[in-house]
């Protein structure tokens, strides 16, 4: 292996002596490791944990959903640097709301990126498909340039980006690697199970195993977390598989760290009724208009993604857009006074309170609390696929995660953020932890930041 740093989004990077790997557990609220090391469920970490690993209180990035945090994992920056403010958006540019899964939708290059420029072997295996372009952006593909202009550019060199939604359709040319079944000895798993998250660790660490790897990055599923509170069998299943899998990845030598792209809570009451505010009707009510709307409303639920039968598109944070003319500060007013929801801020102190990018948030944000739900009206939202008291995630009540990692490590100052419980470090920490402050710490020189 080479030596030396490379620099990417204002971070530098140590290239790590051994192999680094991340895995991002979708939906990993602390309680669920806590509760499956109870149960004896995942002895290897209870074994890390009790010896020479580290376990720090962490936040996600704001919202606490799948893209924009998986992005921060993936660029070391939250939001207002790399662009990507939810699964789902209101592009003004083009009058349309649109899933934000394209990659043209990125402001800031990968680590992973970066890391593949520089000569580092680097793996990025995600459950879901909607991650991938997002996530290969410079690595497979195009992505935008290192040196900070903007244009995309081609990678000098490949790196390896697939899903295992569609790991039966990779190929060399498209992904950095073919054969993808036959590699794992898998069955291409079902989009809403379990197997999908058991087959991108599975094919991490058969790809680990024959053919090597610098950096990967490992994103899993939150099916499991949105039916399945922490402690049930169903949770500790998945657990004691991720358990397996990273323990097997630490044998072979891997810095690996667990974190999470958001925590879950359920939104029901105490019958197990989904607990929801319809946030599009609470507005027209508010504006005194008409039940069809009226031209310029529109409330965005970033949490929608082509996946909503975990969900139903009910998350727990909201972007509004009010017509013309409103009077936003009286909007935001009686928006605070509603039962269930926490917090609602105008868009410039979102942007300052949240780290968020401006131009693609709305007038105002909308965070509910834990046990709550937003949506927009009734009418929108398709229940029929929820099978399971609501849980759902995408604000403050999901912003604790797990950072855990298999290095004894000096715990960082706290996080100077005015929400939540308290916490050092964020998920979007753990690639330069893995390799930069690993490194400081094995030469003696480690200073936690």
């Amino acid at each position: 292996m080479t030596t030396g740093n490379f620099t990417v989004n204002g971070r530098t990077y140590t290239r790590p002596a051994n192999p680094v790997v991340v895995i991002c557990i979708d939906g990993s609220e602390p309680d669920y490791h806590i509760e499956a090391m109870a149960a004896g469920r995942m002895p290897w970490l209870s074994k890390v944990l009790a010896d020479e690993g580290t376990s720090w209180p962490a936040h996600c990035a704001m919202p606490a959903l799948t893209n924009p945090n998986n992005v921060s994992i993936a660029t070391g920056r939250p939001p207002a640097v790399h662009g990507i403010s939810g699964n789902y958006i209101f592009d003004t540019g083009l009058g349309e709301e649109v899933l934000m899964n394209d990659k043209r939708f990125l402001r800031a290059p990968t680590v992973l990126a970066a890391a593949n420029e520089a000569g580092l072997d680097v793996v990025v295996v995600t459950a879901k498909d909607k991650l991938r372009r997002l996530l290969g952006a410079g690595l497979v593909e195009e992505g935008p340039s290192l040196d900070g202009s903007g244009e995309f550019v081609a990678p000098s060199r490949r790196g390896i980006c697939f899903s295992a939604e569609k790991a039966d359709q990779a190929t060399e040319e498209e992904n950095g690697i073919g054969d993808v079944l036959d590699l794992v000895g898998k069955p291409l798993p079902t989009v809403y199970s379990a197997d999908l998250s058991e087959f991108a660790l599975a094919a991490g660490l058969r790809i680990l195993e024959t053919r090597g790897a610098d950096l990967m990055y490992l994103s899993l599923t939150d099916y499991i977390q949105h039916k399945n509170a922490p402690g049930t069998e169903a949770a500790n299943d998945l657990y004691e598989k991720i358990d397996h899998y990273a323990g097997r990845l630490a044998e072979l030598g891997a810095t690996v760290v667990l974190t999470a792209d958001h925590g879950m809570s359920a939104k029901t009451d105490a019958q197990g009724r989904a607990r929801v505010v319809f946030v599009e009707q609470e507005v027209r009510r508010i504006l005194g208009v008409p039940e069809d709307g009226v031209e310029g409303l529109r409330v965005i639920l970033p949490i929608t993604d082509p996946y909503t039968v975990h969900h139903g598109a009910l998350g727990s944070f909201a972007s509004v857009y009010l017509p013309e003319g409103s009077d936003r500060a009286a909007t935001v007013d009686a928006l605070r006074a509603i039962d269930g929801i926490q917090e609602v801020h105008g868009r410039e102190e979102a942007v300052a309170r949240f780290a968020q990018p401006a131009d693609r948030i709305g007038d105002i944000v909308v965070l509910a609390e834990a046990g709550t739900a937003l949506g927009r009206y009734p009418a929108w939202h398709d229940l029929s696929g929820l099978d399971a008291p609501l849980r759902s995630h995408g604000a403050l009540g999901e912003l604790q995660i797990p950072f855990l990692i298999n290095r004894r490590l000096p715990e960082p100052e706290p996080l100077d953020e005015p929400y939540g419980d308290p916490a050092v470090i964020h998920n979007y920490d753990a690639f330069w932890v893995a390799t930069t402050l690993v490194a400081q710490q094995e030469s003696g020189t480690a200073h936690a930041h």
